[in-house]
């Protein structure tokens, strides 16, 4: 069980990126704590390390903000191996000048630098952590990192499974007459696709229903479509993974989104929740049409 427990302290200088760092871990599924008084750390790490909930990967920020509890963090660090629990402590910093230019362009006021300026802040700061930067684990250098490179950077070396960030990929259909949805990565556009709409028997019925699904697929233009996709949405998700993507939102949409949308997103789904695991599939403009026939109609005869 403790296998798996990993809990990782987040310090360093102010304005390296620490909160970001930390809201970035919390994407990536960790537990995450900002401003922890170092006296509490040890104590918190046990009860995390020891429980059989979900805080197996664990990320706490701690830092001169704390004032007189930040000395502790030597005394806590030492605790920590003496009850044998893994951690890893991960010092940012940046250069003097990148630190100078971030608090300049956020108007914020260095911790230290309230009756001195900023520069004069930083120089103190980094005489204060350099005890702690020299028991560090891993040191961080942010000043020139992208958000692109931080999210490869914690999904290499933090991610919580071998295969990086776990990522929350949504597949639903809708129509565009209904307006294209503002929230979708991608939007595909089907209505190149055979329209049940416009066969009798089908034209009330959703692309869930068995002859409906079957009517869109036999067509050779819908088959060789469904290869296409499915190599190009495996694809993309497989690199935006990589890239630390937390949320991949696919939108599917057709002229009313009841038929070919409906049955592209059905089929799309099911691919993905074989290859990745767990998928949402979502139908947003289904509740708009005129349904006589769904797929628990189908079912049950």
């Amino acid at each position: 069980m403790q296998d798996d427990f990993r809990f990782v302290i987040i310090t360093g200088m102010s304005g390296a990126g620490k909160t970001n760092f930390m809201q970035k871990l919390e994407d990536m599924g960790y537990y995450c704590v900002d401003n922890l008084p170092p006296v509490l750390i040890a104590r918190f790490a046990d009860l995390c390390w020891k429980s059989t909930s979900n805080t197996r990967h664990v990320a706490v920020v701690t830092d001169i903000r704390g004032g007189s509890f930040f000395d502790a963090l030597p005394q806590a660090l030492d605790e920590l191996k003496k009850r044998g629990i893994p951690h890893e402590v991960v010092f940012l910093e940046a250069s003097d000048e990148a630190l100078v230019r971030r608090y300049m362009e956020t108007r914020r006021q260095h911790p230290l630098a309230k009756n001195m300026r900023i520069q004069e802040g930083i120089a103190q700061e980094r005489k204060i952590l350099a005890g702690i930067r020299a028991q560090a684990d891993v040191i961080v250098d942010t000043t020139a990192m992208k958000t692109g490179d931080l999210k490869e950077y914690l999904s290499s070396r933090f991610g919580v499974d071998g295969s990086g960030t776990d990522m929350q990929i949504t597949v639903f259909s809708f129509g565009f007459k209904y307006g294209i949805p503002i929230d979708a990565d991608t939007v595909i556009d089907v209505r190149f696709l055979p329209n049940p709409f416009y066969v009798p028997e089908y034209k009330y019925s959703t692309g869930r229903v068995k002859e409906v699904a079957d009517y869109i697929e036999k067509a050779p233009v819908t088959r060789e479509f469904l290869g296409k996709l499915y190599d190009f949405m495996d694809f993309m998700v497989d690199h935006f993974k990589k890239a630390g993507k937390t949320q991949f939102t696919i939108a599917i949409g057709c002229t009313g989104g009841m038929h070919r949308s409906v049955f592209v997103t059905e089929r799309l789904g099911s691919h993905l929740k074989e290859k990745f695991g767990h998928v949402n599939v979502e139908h947003r403009d289904l509740h708009r049409n005129h349904i006589e026939h769904d797929v628990t109609d189908s079912s049950e005869g």
